[in-house]
């Protein structure tokens, strides 16, 4: 099975992070693929992925309109990187491309 993790980040860190963080994992759950979600809003991080979920996933979006947080942790993993208006509007095919991504497509 696939594995996902993301990070979402809006300028603001408001509404934009959630509802990415929210259509993350609605289309995962559709199509059967376990993620987990980190925020970093106004909040602070909330959700922080552990090395080991980092370890394990085999792609990672950044659903991102900043600069995400301790980016050195994700090196040498494929990552996704898309604005957080793209999952909102187009989350289905955002986890699409994660998946292509993890199996090895372009």
């Amino acid at each position: 099975m696939t594995k996902i993790v993301a990070v979402t980040a809006c300028i603001a860190g408001l509404a934009h992070t959630y509802m990415a963080k929210a259509n993350l994992e609605k289309f995962a759950k559709q199509k059967n693929i376990e993620i987990k979600v980190e925020t970093q809003g106004a909040m602070g991080i909330e959700n922080k992925l552990s090395e080991e979920d980092i370890k394990e996933a085999d792609v990672v979006i950044f659903s991102v309109d900043t600069n995400v947080a301790d980016r050195d942790r994700f090196e040498h993993k494929k990552i996704l990187e898309v604005g957080t208006s793209e999952v909102i509007k187009k989350g289905e095919e955002v986890i699409g491309k994660a998946i292509n991504m993890a199996e090895g497509e372009k």
